[in-house]
């Protein structure tokens, strides 16, 4: 798919790798919204960036546990930028528990991170469905993580919403097939994002060195994939992990 003048929605985009998505997609032609919740300056900015390009762009609000919410943010980016082309769904939220601590790991805890992380992106695939589907050449982009296929990361509920996100995405390309792609990227730990920031150093040295490469995970290598899973016309239903090499070690 040619994405010169399509309109993608990315969630989560006012930095890290939701602001690198929506460059690099700006970057092949698109006009991008971008949701926040919160950080709507940082929003601001990545917008200015966009439209720097020679792009449209659109800042929304979204609470993505909320199904009003969903469907009102998917509405505004079809009233700004006048179509729908594109989801990708790559807000999430993170509290880390060990895993042995199953006392610590609450129901409240667990309720909120597949609520925003698994729940969410369905709430908001189901509300994008129709306005992709008008298109006949529509792409879902959900972005997982390593923790969804190897029993890591900072808590049980994380890896547990990121497992079925992977399966999500599975099973909307069946429920969307023909016309709408569905595909995944699960990262490993990228620097220079909000959540690596939260890292402990050694523990950020401890997955360099039990990646295969040596190294974690490159944004933009993330950002690219995304791209290349929109541009594709005949690939769904697939997950593809870029960690440097952590699940095979």
């Amino acid at each position: 798919m040619d994405l010169r003048d399509r309109a993608a929605l990315v969630t989560g985009a006012t930095s890290g790798l939701g602001a690198a998505i929506a460059r690099a997609l700006a970057t092949e032609g698109a006009n991008v919204a971008l949701t926040h919740l919160g950080h709507r300056d940082e929003g601001v900015a990545v917008c200015r960036e966009i439209e720097a390009k020679g792009r449209r762009a659109s800042l929304v609000h979204l609470d993505q546990t909320d199904p009003a919410s969903c469907e009102a943010a998917v509405d505004q980016t079809v009233g700004a930028l006048g179509r729908l082309d594109i989801l990708v769904n790559n807000a999430a939220v993170n509290q880390p528990v060990p895993f042995q601590d199953l006392d610590g790991l609450t129901p409240e805890i667990w309720d909120r991170l597949l609520d925003t992380n698994l729940r969410g992106p369905f709430l908001l695939s189901r509300a994008a469905a129709r306005h992709l589907k008008r298109q006949a050449q529509g792409r879902i982009i959900n972005i997982s993580g390593f923790p969804g296929l190897t029993p890591m990361g900072s808590s049980i509920a994380l890896a547990v919403s990121k497992a079925g996100l992977i399966h999500l995405t599975h099973c909307l390309a069946v429920a969307l097939a023909p016309s709408i792609t569905v595909n995944c990227v699960a990262p490993g730990m990228m620097e220079g994002t909000r959540m690596s920031a939260r890292v402990r150093p050694e523990a950020l040295a401890a997955l360099r060195e039990k990646a295969a490469l040596k190294r974690t995970t490159d944004i933009d290598d993330v950002a690219r994939q995304v791209v290349l899973f929109c541009q594709a016309e005949s690939v769904t239903g697939q997950t593809l992990v870029i960690d440097g090499g952590i699940v095979f070690q």
